[in-house]
């Protein structure tokens, strides 16, 4: 991978290479962090950054379930992000809040300081290129989200992404390009690290926060801009066969945008590609950045603010 040049670390843009952190930083044992992925684009107006403060605001309301005190301000993360993007001469990239339990005490209750940084690199389409418009095939992994009460599953924490590890590598090892993971009840969740959308006649079906997953931003767009062009959004519980039973199926998220899926557990969905409605989802979701969506809501923050 070639990464970029600058980084901020804790109030300090810096050298990639020096942004580093102690071995014994509570973090890496207990996976005591808190993140968020956000995607810059290009528009005709000029670099935007997509949702920057909710993904902010969502990255302290992590914080604040596992009594993370971040010694920065959610304007000071914006200004970051905006930051790194300008100093590494990004315009489309990924972007990487991240806030951790630092050097300090030892054991799972010890205090520690909380370290913070942002780093941002270019990546296109997560799971590989060509899905957006091609598809991938998934498989439903023998590994269950987290049951309600255990692990939060709102907060989009370090250590909840373990699960996503599982899922995911099955998936790879099986020879799928994405798993999808079931909740402690036997019924959808979301992908490893995508949420999940069903289409049957027309209508979009997305699984409830109660199905153990995260209440993607990704998800939220689509949901308000399927309204706005008069697609009806159900959210509700679904079991797994429904995955072999509807029309098409898809998932979003910020890495993975809105990506088709065209066959699970090797049963064609629909007509094995991408389907009307998943299309005209992508149409509504990318044309924010191109000028054929209006951004009615002020999700794109330019860069140069």
């Amino acid at each position: 991978m070639q990464y970029p040049q600058w980084i901020w670390h804790n109030g300090t843009i810096k050298p990639w290479a020096e942004a580093t952190t102690h071995v014994m930083s509570h973090a890496l044992h207990y996976g005591s962090s808190v993140f968020e992925g956000i995607r810059s684009y290009d528009t005709p107006a000029g670099p935007v950054i997509f949702r920057l403060g909710d993904h902010a605001r969502r990255l302290f309301a992590s914080a604040r379930i596992y009594e993370m005190a971040i010694p920065n301000t959610v304007d000071d993360i914006n200004a970051a992000c905006r930051e790194v993007l300008r100093r590494n001469a990004l315009t489309k990239a990924y972007l990487r809040p991240v806030a951790w339990r630092g050097l300090g005490g030892f054991g799972l209750s010890a205090d520690t300081p909380v370290d913070v940084a942002v780093a941002a690199w270019q990546m296109g389409a997560y799971l590989g290129d060509g899905v957006l418009e091609q598809g991938i095939d998934a498989c439903v992994s023998s590994w269950q989200r987290f049951a309600p009460n255990t692990i939060p599953a709102g907060a989009k924490a370090g250590g909840n992404y373990l699960s996503g590890q599982l899922v995911a590598r099955e998936a790879r090892r099986l020879g799928f390009g994405e798993g999808i993971a079931l909740a402690s009840t036997g019924l959808l969740s979301e992908g490893a690290g995508e949420n999940l959308f069903l289409v049957f006649d027309g209508a979009l079906h997305t699984t409830p926060v109660s199905a153990a997953l995260l209440n993607g931003i990704t998800r939220n767009t689509l949901m308000t801009l399927a309204r706005d062009a008069g697609i009806t959004v159900v959210e509700r519980d679904l079991p797994r066969e429904y995955l072999y039973l509807c029309d098409e199926v898809f998932m979003c998220g910020t890495a993975a945008e809105i990506t088709p899926i065209r066959s699970v557990d090797g049963r064609q969905v629909g007509a094995g590609k991408a389907g009307p409605v998943t299309r005209r989802m992508q149409e509504l979701f990318f044309g924010l950045f191109d000028g054929r969506t209006p951004d009615k809501y002020g999700w794109l923050d330019p860069v140069d603010a």
